[in-house]
């Protein structure tokens, strides 16, 4: 079954309303074999492109992943980017910040970490959590000792949607493309993988009890990602809505659209001139003695 991965992806100006978008689709394998066999093929054609990427070194691919809880962020980086060579990738998981992140803007920490021209950089969780869990939680703000509007405002998330709008428009006119993926489960499939996570030991270690606390804030988090998508998906920097509920299908997915994203971009081996190849050449036989 053919991929469709545009049906997930919000177009700017749309009204994002994620009660109504599914977090299980028919699946786009029929077997465990079937979906083992097409993420193959998925990961051997990233392989490939990451290797013309590197070598054309005129673009940077930045990938963003955000989600709830449990929703298989860890398991899809894991999976989808299994080919890829770790000399050209980077991937950054960004937790509380430090005191010395606080004392900067709130992309400053995630700035820093950009992939360079060449290489694909993959932020597990970013600086969109300044307008999600902020948002939700805003004794945070309070606490980042800000100069301006307070927390209670809703301007303060209108300027922060504009300057991650700007910052991303400005990334992609100096060569980086931007892919977001929003992982969608549902609250009961959330349920279901937390109650796993106490049940199978080896997993323990992955919860705690502000898992659960967070669960209450579950109708704020949704307003807050409604918000955000609305505002900061751009044609040449989209967000992705993925049905998460079934892992092998939601890794189809997200590896279809960061290869397509790939073949869009025109990427090509560097062309040598006459000169550098007769060089090539004399040096061949060199060698050949």
């Amino acid at each position: 079954m053919k991929i469709d991965a545009e049906r997930f992806r919000v177009r700017p100006g749309e009204r994002v309303r994620l009660k109504q978008a599914p977090t299980r689709v028919q699946p786009c394998y029929a077997s465990k074999a079937e979906y083992q066999e097409r993420l193959a093929r998925h990961v051997e054609q990233l392989s490939e492109l990451q290797n013309l990427l590197y070598a054309d070194d005129r673009y940077a691919l930045l990938l963003v992943f955000q989600a709830m809880d449990a929703a298989g962020k860890d398991s899809c980086i894991k999976h989808v980017m299994s080919g890829i060579n770790p000399q050209g990738c980077q991937v950054y998981s960004f937790k509380h910040p430090s005191a010395e992140e606080l004392d900067h803007d709130f992309l400053w920490r995630c700035m820093r970490a950009l992939p360079e021209r060449g290489r694909i950089g993959i932020f597990n969780r970013s600086y969109y959590e300044e307008v999600l869990i902020v948002r939700v939680h805003p004794e945070i703000l309070r606490a980042q000792k800000l100069a301006q509007e307070g927390p209670g405002r809703r301007a303060v998330w209108e300027k922060r949607y504009r300057s991650i709008a700007d910052m991303e428009a400005h990334l992609e006119r100096n060569g980086t493309r931007i892919v977001k993926f929003f992982l969608h489960v549902s609250k009961d499939e959330q349920r279901k993988r937390f109650l796993a996570r106490i049940d199978e030991p080896e997993k323990n270690w992955k919860f705690s009890r502000q898992d659960i606390e967070e669960r209450k804030y579950w109708k704020d988090y949704m307003r807050a990602y409604e918000a955000c998508l609305e505002a900061t998906s751009a044609k040449r920097s989209p967000w992705y809505v993925v049905p998460a509920d079934d892992k092998p299908n939601a890794r189809l997915i997200v590896s279809r659209i960061v290869v397509d994203t790939l073949k869009k971009l025109d990427l090509a081996y560097p062309q040598l001139d006459a000169r550098r190849r007769r060089e090539l050449q004399t040096l061949r036989k060199l060698l050949a003695k």
